[in-house]
């Protein structure tokens, strides 16, 4: 279950970056590409949260579709299952434009204060 150990990685990333300030709400980018349980990750989050100054926080996880451009026909498609495949002239030449992100995007403290976290990502 890796969503174990990416929960243990937001609520450090969380934590480092709230200095001690209570958190309310985390939000999070996750590519499809990451086979992410969404429920797992979030009752490991809770887990790891709790105690903390993130307990009770609200995970919000936006799920990235995978995105790719065919290196044949220059089409941009969605991809939603295996094998990554062109749309138009169904090839498998793809570069990758989305759905590998795994971003904390924000984080919202109490008392309404919003911080955008820029480069705090966890895996390539």
């Amino acid at each position: 279950m890796h969503e174990l150990s990416i929960a243990q990685a937001v609520v450090q990333i969380v934590s480092d970056h709230a200095a001690g300030r209570r958190v309310e709400k985390v939000e999070l980018r996750v590519g499809h590409l990451r086979q992410v349980v969404p429920a797992a990750l979030e009752f490991a989050f809770e887990l790891l949260a709790s105690g903390s100054l993130l307990d009770g926080a609200e995970l919000v996880i936006e799920d990235v579709p995978a995105r790719g451009c065919c290196r044949e026909c220059g089409t941009e498609t969605v991809m939603s299952a295996f094998p990554l495949q062109c749309s138009d002239c169904r090839g498998f030449d793809l570069e990758l434009l989305a759905g590998e992100e795994l971003l904390v995007e924000a984080i919202e403290l109490a008392g309404d204060e919003e911080m955008t976290i820029e480069g705090a990502a966890y895996g390539c």
